[in-house]
């Protein structure tokens, strides 16, 4: 794929985890769901790979807090989400273990991770089990929706040529 193509994907991608967490959340625990960011980890992970997947994640977090449409939160789960999203697909090749490893990026490492981040950087002193519920819930239905949608796209012989 030439520069020009993926930057192009890449936005489209930024486009619709941006304005989708705007359309799609809601209430999970002490944080709120936005799945839309994780079928987009999902989706770049499978169709671009593990590097722009991560850079797709961070602007789309970047964008959120600067819009006022998410919190610092975004940052850890959204991308170790779409790292390992991506490092599974590139290394089995199968759609499902893009989802496992948004599932277990987002849902276990980034929930985990958020502890010491929202004390440091919120001033939020929630534990390990207040962020794992949250994290959890929005990451299977994100990387769920994600995994329907990439398997249709495919089906359809849709997808990006690499």
């Amino acid at each position: 794929m030439n520069k020009t193509r993926l930057l192009t994907t890449m936005a489209v991608f930024v486009a619709i985890g941006t304005l989708g967490a705007q359309m799609l959340w809601f209430p999970a625990g002490i944080a709120k769901a936005y799945p839309v960011q994780h079928a987009v980890n999902v989706m770049a992970a499978v169709i671009l790979g593990p590097v722009p997947a991560v850079v797709i994640a961070f602007t789309i977090g970047l964008l959120r807090v600067l819009l006022g449409i998410g919190t610092l939160l975004a940052f850890p789960g959204g991308m170790i989400g779409a790292l390992l999203a991506g490092v599974f697909y590139k290394f089995s090749r199968k759609k499902i273990f893009a989802v496992v490893g948004e599932v277990i990026g987002t849902g276990v490492i980034g929930a985990l991770f958020a502890v010491p981040y929202a004390k440091v950087l919120m001033g939020s002193s929630g534990g390990a089990f207040a962020f794992l519920p949250s994290f959890l819930v929005s990451s299977i239905a994100g990387a769920m929706i994600g995994w329907v949608v990439v398997s249709r796209v495919s089906q359809k012989h849709l997808l990006l040529p690499s």
